[in-house]
């Protein structure tokens, strides 16, 4: 184990597992920006003056950015860019789908000067063919933004839709969504996002087996999972590590990374969550 090599904490001489400085390329924490919580500018900037130095991107949901002035939607990536922060839309993509080619083309300049860096491709509400997924990987990608295709095997999933309504629909196979990510992969996505309903969220049971094949086929590195309920994120560090790429609320940042740094846990997880440091 090894003190934090970012910046000086409080404390720190009692160690902690390791966690590599920002910019991560593992290990990443994306929190939510504003949309269950209604919030501005000065409240994540103090969250970010608190917690900055663990969190490694800030992802809108819902289209909730639509609701804001330009300005103040640029404001939050600014802000966000100040800490090193990435900046990532969530799945409203399939809504500028809806009204043609033009209306993407436009969203993503829009996206692209109002400081996002990621674009995320949700496809929970909509069936689109593999080949469809790839082209606008491309797009994104020739916009200069980086691809974030969101994958998941319950059809109607978004945050928004009841226990039943998904139990309803069914659920897709894994192997389905495990060759998908590869191909978008392949493609140049940079990240797979991984819709938590029907794995960990509106569920009776979670799938954990649909979990361990996407990290044993896809690479733990290459997904990204929502975990926005502490039970769960714990799940997934005392499971695969505290390397796991997670998707929290703002509020859970500080408990999450606690549990990644093995500072502090609950009965299962308490003094267990360790990584060696690099040597040298």
């Amino acid at each position: 184990m090894s003190k934090p090599t970012s910046q000086e904490t409080a404390f720190s001489f009692i160690p902690r597992a390791y966690r590599p400085p920002k910019p991560r390329k593992f290990g990443l924490t994306e929190a939510r920006a504003p949309y269950y919580a209604t919030f501005g500018t000065r409240h994540l900037a103090d969250v970010l003056d608190v917690a900055g130095q663990w969190v490694d991107g800030i992802k809108w949901a819902g289209g909730s950015f639509a609701l804001l002035p330009k300005e103040q939607v640029r404001a939050f990536s600014d802000l966000a860019h100040q800490h090193d922060a990435y900046v990532s839309s969530g799945g409203w993509i399939e809504t500028a789908l809806r009204y043609g080619p033009e209306a993407v083309e436009k969203y993503l300049k829009e996206a692209k000067e109002s400081g996002f860096d990621v674009i995320e491709i949700s496809t929970g509400f909509i069936s689109i063919p593999t080949s469809g997924l790839l082209r606008l990987i491309e797009q994104v990608k020739k916009a200069g933004l980086k691809a974030k295709p969101e994958l998941g095997i319950q059809f109607g999933s978004g945050g928004d839709s009841s226990e039943a309504e998904l139990a309803a629909e069914g659920k897709k196979d894994v192997g389905d969504l495990i060759a998908r990510a590869r191909k978008a992969l392949d493609a140049g996505a940079d990240i797979i996002m991984i819709e938590s309903e029907g794995i960990t969220e509106n569920v009776v049971d979670w799938n954990t087996g649909a979990v361990a094949r996407i990290i044993n086929e896809v690479g733990l590195e290459h997904v990204m999972f929502e975990a926005a309920d502490p039970p769960v994120f714990e799940w997934y560090i005392k499971n695969y590590g505290n390397e796991v790429n997670l998707f929290v609320d703002h509020s859970q940042v500080l408990q999450l990374e606690g549990l990644r740094q093995n500072i502090w846990g609950n009965k299962s997880t308490w003094g267990r969550i360790i990584n060696p440091a690099p040597r040298g």
